[in-house]
């Protein structure tokens, strides 16, 4: 079918293997997706796959309480910049998925995809990883064929390519997760106390 031919597509196109990868206010770039008051005094940028197990465990270990913490009562802004380490073609296809669902379904469909990543890499058939990324689709009211429509849109994938290669060049990263807090960065699964100690330096050096 059209989508698992788009999942193979994301292969050939030059997407980052698993290490090595390839502005507006807080560096979002147009077409970012971000939470939280745009007048925050820090901004976190996270560079993440979804097709990287570790940004996966960020996601469900520490980005919950991050977000209730920081997010929700305005003290961080915080963009997603889209990467595909890891699995390419799944990092590219859920992508792809979150941004047809819209805006608003944006980050559920993000972390959903998250949430499924531990058995869409334990297989290496397309079919199944298909099979999972509908479910996901259908769960945020999309239909199957709307699936295909669009993991199968070869200028979208051209625009998440393009993401990926100018954040790339732009910040020297060549890994996820790398979190870029109010311009420094960190790279691994930043937690607990060292992500609290970073978010209160980058808001002690905010003018």
């Amino acid at each position: 079918m059209r989508a698992i031919a788009a999942l193979m597509i994301c292969l050939g196109l030059g997407l980052a293997a698993c290490k090595p990868a390839g502005g507006g206010p807080g560096g979002a770039a147009q077409g970012d997706m971000s939470l939280g008051s745009p007048t925050a005094k820090v901004t976190v940028l996270e560079f993440a796959s979804l097709g990287c197990p570790i940004c996966a465990k960020w996601n469900s270990d520490v980005f919950p309480g991050f977000k209730a913490k920081y997010v929700d009562t305005g003290k961080v802004r915080y963009t997603l910049k889209e990467f595909s380490t890891g699995d390419a073609p799944v990092a590219a296809a859920g992508f792809l998925l979150a941004r047809c669902a819209g805006k608003d379904k944006y980050f559920q469909i993000v972390d959903s995809v998250f949430r499924e990543e531990a058995p869409l890499l334990e297989t290496d058939q397309n079919a199944a990883k298909r099979d999972r990324l509908v479910k996901i689709a259908q769960s945020a009211g999309m239909s199957e064929q709307q699936f295909d429509a669009c993991t199968g849109d070869d200028a979208a994938l051209k625009a998440f390519n393009d993401r990926v290669d100018a954040a790339a060049k732009q910040y020297s990263v060549n890994e996820t997760p790398t979190f870029v807090i109010n311009g420094k960065s960190y790279t691994g699964l930043i937690e607990g106390a060292a992500l609290d100690k970073a978010i209160a330096d980058a808001e002690a050096g905010a003018k």
